[in-house]
């Protein structure tokens, strides 16, 4: 049985429980992190937990994070995930249990804290090689993308049309511009060149994507942040996703027309590639830095 984290405790999960009266369960009101470790060390923790206080701030919910980062860490250990090739910790902040009104509770109120960890497994060589597929679809989310907030349900029927499609994901379009996928940042190689929608309120600030453009960076690879609009996506060379899961993910038919020559493409196996000698420092890293 899995232990999990509540609200300053570490307990067995069949034994977790919220209020009923909690406001991420009435409203959606909390926002949540995922942050993946590799072998039991974490990758660009730091940049998870200041995301993480930007999107607390972003809903005014007032908790400090101090001391988030041992809770992680043991959240692995006491699973025993020190030694998964890969792991995942998701963390849950939400304003906490108030009677149900529109408006912020009168008063204070503690915020309620949940956590968990799980191995995660990255898809087979050769299904990598093969590409995903995707779909475009609407993108009904509100217009504060930027927060990692719990209300997902626009993402979450967006992916569902996906699967009704026999899809593995959808591209998310906006006013003609193809923003990001239902959980992940979206990416695509035009005219030579890797292209990605700038930060902005529409886009989350992926970790994993920044990642990625100081990989494109090292590589000499060149990157423009701009809007990728639906019409470029016929003739783009390669198309891929990035995420904490998904790593770097080639996209090789949207809407049922192949991208590019088909499979994954030579600058989205660059930048994968990349990214995972990065992860392989890291742990090379905090490995030397063990006593």
């Amino acid at each position: 049985m899995s232990t999990v984290y509540l609200n300053g405790a570490f307990v067995p999960k069949a034994d977790a429980k919220v209020s009923v009266d909690d406001r991420g369960f009435l409203l959606g009101d909390g926002v949540y992190e995922v942050a993946p470790f590799y072998q039991g060390v974490p990758l660009c923790m730091d940049r998870h937990l200041a995301r993480l206080e930007r999107s607390l701030a972003g809903l005014r919910i007032d908790y400090d994070i101090a001391g988030l980062e041992v809770v992680l860490q043991k959240l692995i250990e006491v699973n025993e995930l020190e030694s998964a090739d890969r792991a995942l910790v998701y963390l849950q902040i939400t304003r906490g249990v108030a009677p149900r009104t529109h408006y912020f509770p009168e008063g204070p109120v503690e915020p309620t804290v949940y956590a968990f960890a799980k191995a995660w497994s990255r898809p087979p060589e050769d299904a990598w090689s093969r590409g995903f597929t995707a779909i475009t679809v609407p993108d009904r989310r509100w217009m504060r993308v930027d927060i990692k907030s719990i209300c997902l349900l626009p993402n979450g029927l967006a992916y569902q049309d996906a699967r009704e499609a026999g899809v593995d994901d959808a591209i998310l379009v906006r006013d003609g511009v193809a923003i990001e996928g239902t959980h992940q940042n979206f990416w695509g190689v035009i005219g030579g060149t890797v292209v990605t929608h700038p930060e902005s309120n529409l886009v989350l600030s992926g970790i994993t994507r920044g990642v990625v453009l100081e990989v494109a960076c090292d590589l000499g690879i060149p990157v423009q942040e701009r809007a990728i609009q639906v019409e470029e996506l016929r003739d783009a060379e390669e198309l891929f996703f990035t995420g904490t899961t998904a790593e770097v993910r080639p996209c090789v038919e949207v809407d049922g027309r192949q991208v590019g020559k088909g499979g994954a493409g030579p600058v989205t196996r660059r930048l994968s590639d990349g990214f995972l000698a990065r992860v392989a420092q890291t742990r090379e890293a905090a490995a030397a830095a063990t006593p």
